[in-house]
């Protein structure tokens, strides 16, 4: 009796996996090859795009009218227009001197450029340093300006745009924003603000971000792999195309018209600077990108910053595309072309498809098929395509291929969290406004490292155990096993260093570990 139910059992199982597993997976191989083939060839474009950009050495100061600004003998230091400086910062007691003291030795005639430091920090020691600081300054003759609000409403949109109401602000033509662990070189003013003087049309000039803690550990060399591709392509194509790219949220320098025209900062999604972007687009302004102007700034490089970094990145995005895509679509300011550029290349390919494939194919549905092995995926499909991504994605940082095999690993790890964010964002979830504010070490963990460490350091261990990836992990090792006893096509190897990979993440041991105090 027991054998022939499980017989039963079996038959049963074996219908529903003819009926239903069969044909669901190979739906699913087939959408996930239709989204691997469109992000081949937004790639393949950006690669062809670069190449003829470099090649007629499309530089903005050809494409742009681009005149110093000289000193006038008539109208003096008001040949220089106005300009303000916003340093937003949160507890950054780290970083929060670097920030204050490069934006205060900008080169630029005192009486035209105003300071704006931004403290919405809670804690009062930090706050008591920072306006300390501000005050040292100001003893020097820097225009400095300390100013704090009674809440944090809208982070740093809020804090930014109640940065813009004060009285002195109307005064200022332009505004440069630097994040707290930003440093910008002293001619910064001087390289970008002739663009916005000489071409009424442009909104806003961006420098590129340069990394000071890049070799600091292996996850701050891939992050410099990814964000590399970032400034060394996309915003240089973007730039040099369709004279549109998305704000980094620092290192730029804003027309404060523009930046009015547009709406001003708004706190709907956790992406203020993208969303002000996409709406001063669509109002017909134009952006300028400039790859050789670079400022320098610090990487995130424990797990739990970058994490909550990336959750944000990805989810920010996804959410502004379902609020921000009829109005683009309904939008008759911009052409059709920049429209579909917007809509499909820069949102739903680069924020939404990238992140859902690297994850869902890779490491679910490509697992799935050693399982299901009347399921194939074409060898194009599961090698060639992702093959020639991943190469293109590396051509920004030459110095890091030898990495390559590390960056791909630990971006499959990390598309577990951007397509949940990203999904959170589409969807409206629980966590879409959640704001943390990235964690900026500074020379805190040399000064920690320097000191005497205890014997003992206490680890907790529920803070270094991620449940999703050992989750992943511990089914991409078992797929692995299922390969490699019954499988055909090799995918084994892939499996068990992929589920290594989770299980690195999953314990914790990525990044930088800071001992405690």
């Amino acid at each position: 009796m027991d054998t022939l139910q499980v017989g039963q059992f079996g038959l049963v199982l074996q219908q529903a996996k003819a009926t239903l597993i069969v044909p669901l997976l190979k739906f699913l191989v087939v959408v996930c090859l239709g989204m691997s083939l469109m992000l081949f060839v937004e790639k393949v474009y950006m690669g062809i795009m670069i190449i003829l950009i470099k090649l007629f050495r499309r530089r903005p100061v050809k494409h742009w009218k681009w005149e110093a600004i000289k000193d006038d003998v008539e109208l003096g230091n008001s040949a220089y227009p106005m300009v303000l400086v916003q340093i937003p910062m949160y507890n950054e007691r780290e970083v929060y001197q670097l920030s204050i003291g490069a934006a205060c030795g900008l080169s630029w005639p005192s009486d035209r450029i105003i300071i704006q430091v931004l403290d919405d920090s809670t804690d009062p020691t930090i706050k008591d340093l920072v306006e300390l600081e501000c005050q040292r300054w100001a003893s020097k003759g820097i225009n400095i300006k300390y100013e704090i609000r009674d809440d944090r409403n809208g982070f740093k949109a809020g804090s930014l745009k109640e940065g813009m109401k004060h009285s002195y602000v109307k005064q200022c033509d332009y505004v440069a924003i630097f994040d707290a662990d930003f440093q910008p070189e002293p001619d910064f003013l001087y390289r970008t603000i002739p663009f916005l003087v000489h071409n009424s049309d442009i909104a806003l000039v961006q420098a590129r971000w340069k990394f000071v803690n890049s070799d600091e550990c292996l996850m701050t060399r891939m992050q410099e792999m990814t964000l590399d591709y970032h400034f060394t392509v996309e915003q240089e194509v973007g730039s040099a195309t369709y004279a549109f790219f998305g704000f980094n949220g620092t290192a730029g320098v804003w027309r404060i018209a523009a930046l009015n025209d547009a709406g001003g900062w708004k706190d709907c999604t956790t992406v203020e600077d993208m969303d002000l972007a996409v709406r001063a687009s669509l109002k017909g302004w134009k952006f300028v990108y400039l790859s050789d102007l670079k400022v320098k700034n610090e990487l995130p490089s424990t797990f739990k910053a970058y994490r909550y970094q990336q959750h944000r990145w990805s989810c920010g995005p996804a959410n502004l595309f379902r609020k921000m895509v009829m109005e683009i679509v309904r939008n008759k300011k911009v052409s059709p072309l920049k429209k579909f550029h917007v809509i499909y290349s820069f949102f739903f390919v680069r924020k939404i498809v990238a992140h859902i494939v690297t994850f869902v194919f890779y490491c679910v549905i490509l697992p799935a098929t050693v399982l299901v092995p009347e399921v194939q995926v074409p060898i194009w499909g599961a090698v060639y395509i992702p093959s020639t991504i991943t190469l293109l994605n590396a051509v920004g940082t030459p110095r890091s291929l030898h990495l390559l095999i590390f960056w791909i690993l630990f971006e499959n790890v990390m598309s577990l969290h951007r397509t949940k964010a990203t999904f959170i964002g589409l969807f409206e979830a629980g966590r879409v406004n959640e704001w943390v504010v990235t964690e900026k070490l500074g020379d805190a963990l040399k000064k920690k490292l320097g000191a005497k460490a205890p014997r003992k350091p206490r680890l907790r261990i529920g803070e270094r155990l991620h449940v999703l990836e050992l989750i992943v992990g511990f089914y991409l090792f078992f797929c692995g096993c299922y390969d490699l006893a019954f499988g055909k096509n090799g995918y084994f190897i892939y499996l068990f260093i992929q589920s290594v990979a989770f299980f690195i993440a999953g314990v914790g041991y990525v990044g930088t570990f800071v001992p405690n105090s």
